[in-house]
């Protein structure tokens, strides 16, 4: 089984094996935005249960 190179990139575990993402919006158009909106943004976040058997099918050997 291959894994998906794009969401190898994209996600991480903690070390309770929950599975770890960036925020959007961080990227461009940032002028307008605050630093404290700005710096929120910054912080990883975990990714919603539901898509996790999606998270699992391109990343196998994620532990």
């Amino acid at each position: 089984m291959k894994t998906c190179r794009a969401a190898a990139k994209r996600f991480r575990t903690t070390g309770s094996g929950k599975i770890r993402r960036r925020k959007a919006n961080k990227n461009h158009l940032l002028q307008h935005k605050s630093s404290h909106r700005k710096r929120r943004l910054s912080q990883l976040t975990l990714a919603d249960d539901s898509d996790g058997n999606n998270i699992s099918k391109m990343l196998p050997y994620m532990k």
